[in-house]
């Protein structure tokens, strides 16, 4: 009998340790799609180009391609979004966010607003353009795409608004378009839109022009202007594909890469492919936390200006191509830099290192 209890317990006790080796097993099995979801394997997969980065409210990261639509990073997996899913256009240009939470997207053919699951969309232009834009309120601005206007949402309507043109506009002014390639708002809250054909600012009252002849510009030098900044201290940065970056501080407009010998001496200054260590073709311009200027050019890489001296940073510096497309402050300060090839880089103080 005794030997029997015997049996029985060393049975028991048994049990109770395959028992506790399984549930063991049980929860590293729970813990693996974890691990998955945040692997190597499920990176940004655009290779077109990115032309928008934005962290949203919750920390949600979106990027908005050359023509591939829009991925939605949530620090765990990727989700994507194009034509098909409801979007205007797959080439996204401006990505922002309401007070509501809602999110738009700035097309190549209308905007896109995404809430709860779903897309709204509002063409690029309507049948009733608006010459005074003291008609219309609100802080959403968008492009029209091609057109001589630019969108303004007032929270029920999207407004598309007509640029008052140049006085004396010259013929051989670039490609003699006003599509919006750029939008930045100054301290004092005047709006700045970067076109084409020139530059605007609105203080709520009055559209002001910077035509060629306002910035300054050569006989032998065109406007094509694809980016604006209008930095902490008030001045604006302006970015001309062939001529460079133009700064204006106060009433003084100077040719900034001209005044720091970055544009080359051969340079037809008309848009021709640049030769290395010059800033010729700026896209993109940002500020960071500490007060340099960022320069994102489409054909050098990468600018920084610490108010005294400019550095470049290509693909010596980790990049991987020398084509920036954009430059977007995210919500903890970090500067990521948009390229041509579908890549996203963060500057760490010294290098770029691949992100997402």
């Amino acid at each position: 009998m005794d030997k029997k209890i015997k049996l029985i317990y060393i049975l028991l006790i048994l049990t109770l340790n395959f028992s506790c080796v399984e549930k063991k097993s049980t929860e590293n099995e729970t813990n693996k799609p974890e691990l998955v979801a945040t692997s190597k394997a499920d990176t940004l997969k655009f290779t077109s180009g990115i032309r928008a980065i934005f962290q949203d409210s919750k920390g949600n990261y979106w990027f908005g391609s050359h023509n591939e639509g829009v991925s939605f990073y949530n620090g765990k997996s990727f989700e994507y979004f194009t034509a098909n899913e409801g979007l205007s256009d797959n080439q996204i240009r401006s990505i922002q966010e309401d007070k509501n939470g809602k999110i738009w997207f700035g097309t190549a053919r209308g905007v896109s607003v995404y809430d709860k699951g779903k897309f709204t969309n509002y063409p690029s232009i309507n049948n009733n353009p608006i010459f005074d834009w003291n008609k219309t309120n609100g802080d959403l601005w968008f492009n029209a795409g091609a057109e001589d206007g630019i969108n303004r949402f007032d929270e029920i309507n999207m407004n598309y608004l007509i640029f008052p043109k140049p006085k004396n506009k010259n013929a051989d002014n670039a490609d003699n378009t006003y599509g919006v390639t750029g939008i930045s708002k100054d301290k004092d809250g005047k709006v700045w839109i970067a076109t084409y054909a020139a530059l605007f600012n609105y203080d709520g009252k009055m559209v002001n022009i910077f035509d060629k002849e306002k910035l300054n510009l050569k006989d032998n030098e065109r406007l094509h202007i694809r980016s604006v900044l209008a930095d902490s201290k008030g001045r604006i940065w302006i970015g001309n594909n062939g001529i460079g970056v133009l700064l204006m501080e106060g009433n003084s407009i100077i040719n900034f890469s001209e005044k720091n010998n970055l544009i080359h001496p051969t340079s037809t200054r008309r848009g021709d492919k640049s030769k290395p260590g010059t800033l010729e073709h700026p896209f993109a311009i940002e500020e960071d936390s500490e007060g340099n200027i960022w320069f994102g050019d489409v054909y050098t890489g990468a600018w920084k200006y610490d108010g005294k001296t400019l550095t470049n940073y290509s693909i010596s510096d980790k990049l991987s191509n020398p084509m920036v497309w954009t430059i977007y402050k995210d919500n903890k300060n970090n500067l990521l830099f948009g390229m041509a090839d579908g890549n996203i880089f963060k500057f760490n103080g010294k290098a770029f290192e691949k992100k997402f």
